[in-house]
């Protein structure tokens, strides 16, 4: 936390005529961070994310990115940073090794560094032998790599990953976030939008945002933690009869099937055994196995959005 701030922001709002897809998000991540922006499709992720690139000029609310302002100096912002987006848009009749020297064209690196730059990320990347190969043909985790190369040709301070994953396998989800990691742990300020919640757990801090509003922020322990949730495993008879008891007690944050189990979440510290035991002992079903288990950052994520609709229902009556 001692590393300076290369994004902050304060109060960045965007409209769109009568619809607000952002409000009041203010943000600070400092250098060589994993920030993740994470929300359901629609919650306002990727409108925050073109509002940082200056790709959008907020509509209130100021910013700096890379010590430039997000209002005045959108230009010089988008020269120091890398993009990567969720859909494929290199060229794809061009090769591997053809696509990345166009981009370290457009990226400004100089002409004498080119050829030296693109054997190196062609290696580091694990590309090199695809270096040929034209990059429409490319499998999606190739077409993946090959992407997050492109955007990184130029050693950019700040990366942008708008989605990053989307549609992507699990193997070839696992080696992008290891070279997510490696590039950070060389000095690259990593900030990426993503409804996956198990990748949240890969990054060193996190913002929610929902409906376009800013509900937490902090590392995934401290998310986590301040959700004040216990969570547990139990296989019952008659599943399906025993979730509904549970739902109708007020200590209750969430009950999900998971195959044969019944996932547990209870609210305030609540004791998620005790409680099974207590209602499902009045129900005359029997816990054939109960178990604490681990309290993820989806919950704590779930749990915050299901608050919001509870409070907005509430101010509704």
């Amino acid at each position: 936390m001692t590393e300076p701030l290369i994004i902050e922001t304060h109060a960045l709002a965007k409209r769109f005529g009568e619809l607000v897809a952002v409000k009041d998000v203010s943000l600070g991540v400092r250098r060589g961070e994993i920030f993740g922006v994470l929300g359901p499709n629609g919650a306002g992720k990727s409108t925050t994310l073109r509002m940082l690139c200056g790709i959008l000029t907020p509509s209130a609310g100021t910013g700096q990115v890379v010590g430039h302002d997000l209002a005045t100096e959108a230009e010089r912002i988008k020269q120091r940073i890398g993009t990567m987006t969720q859909r494929f848009s290199l060229y794809e009749d061009l090769s591997v090794a053809e696509n990345l020297h166009f981009y370290a064209g457009i990226y400004g690196v100089p002409r004498a560094e080119r050829r030296a730059r693109v054997e190196r990320v062609l290696e580091r990347s694990g590309l090199g032998e695809r270096r040929r190969q034209l990059a429409g043909t490319l499998s999606g985790g190739w077409k993946q790599r090959l992407a997050l190369a492109s955007a990184t040709i130029h050693e950019p301070p700040l990366l942008f990953l708008d989605e990053p994953t989307a549609g992507v396998d699990p193997v070839s989800r696992r080696d992008f976030w290891d070279q997510i990691h490696r590039i950070a742990a060389e000095g690259t300020t990593v900030l990426l939008t993503t409804h996956y919640m198990d990748e949240a757990e890969r990054c060193h801090r996190l913002a929610f945002i929902f409906r376009g509003e800013l509900l937490d922020t902090g590392t995934p322990e401290q998310v986590v933690e301040r959700r004040a949730l216990r969570v547990a495993e139990l296989q019952v008879e008659r599943a399906t009869e025993a979730a509904e008891a549970l739902r109708g007690r007020p200590e209750v944050d969430e009950v999900a099937h998971y195959g044969h189990l019944l996932r547990l979440a209870t609210r305030h510290g609540v004791d998620p055994l005790a409680l099974a035991g207590e209602v499902l002992g009045a129900l005359g079903l029997e816990l054939e196995r109960a178990q604490p288990a681990r309290v993820t950052v989806e919950d704590a994520f779930v749990s915050m959005v299901r608050e919001d609709a509870r409070l907005r229902r509430g101010q509704a009556s």
